[in-house]
């Protein structure tokens, strides 16, 4: 491992990585991030700042590297594609939308998490963060219905282009095959009669 010379910090520079050395709002490894230029640039070694910082020391040269490179912006902001892939959310994220939106189970009247991770072959928690990314709460029926309209997308498309960017002196009418009343029917009990 190639050693990174002594850091050279300006005032400005020092004052900041101090504040966020300091910081109990910052997420901690950008704390541990600045402690670490800190040290170094007081001409430390890796090892020492390692042991005293509860990291390892191909850690705190990583992000020395990163602040000779970058400087705030190397240390503040993650590299693109770090962490876990979650290949399970691209290939059965819209089989899971798609049963949950348009399909019921047998034998019940919504999808819980643990039938669609059985029928779709994945873990609970997967089919919770689709639903949660997505805002579908099948256990809510008061918040949740969709349109089995093939054109559906389109109309709403055309009904709100008519909101935001409306034609002058125009007027808009709307007819529907049910009534609000007999849509509350099919969800709500009926009132008795007196």
């Amino acid at each position: 491992m190639a050693h990174a010379g002594r850091v050279d910090l300006t005032e400005g520079q020092t004052r900041r990585l101090e504040e966020m050395a300091r910081s109990l709002t910052l997420a901690a490894r950008k704390v541990l991030r600045a402690k670490i230029v800190l040290r170094r640039a007081k001409g430390e070694s890796f090892r020492s700042i390692g042991q005293a910082l509860d990291c390892d020391h191909r850690t705190a040269w990583q992000w020395v590297r990163r602040w000779e490179a970058a400087g705030f912006e190397g240390i503040e902001h993650e590299q693109e594609g770090r962490g876990r892939k979650s290949w399970v959310i691209a290939t059965k994220g819209q089989e899971i939308l798609q049963k949950t939106t348009q399909e019921k189970p047998a034998n019940a009247t919504h999808w819980s998490r643990a039938t669609m991770a059985l029928a779709a072959g994945v873990s609970e928690s997967t089919v919770g963060r689709i639903w949660h990314r997505n805002g579908l709460k099948p256990h809510r029926v008061a918040g949740f219905k969709i349109s089995n309209d093939p054109h559906f997308e389109e109309k709403l498309v055309a009904i709100v282009a008519l909101y935001l960017d409306p034609p002058e002196h125009a007027i808009v009418l709307s007819a529907d095959e049910k009534s609000q009343i007999q849509a509350l029917d099919r969800i709500q009990p009926g009132l008795p009669l007196k």
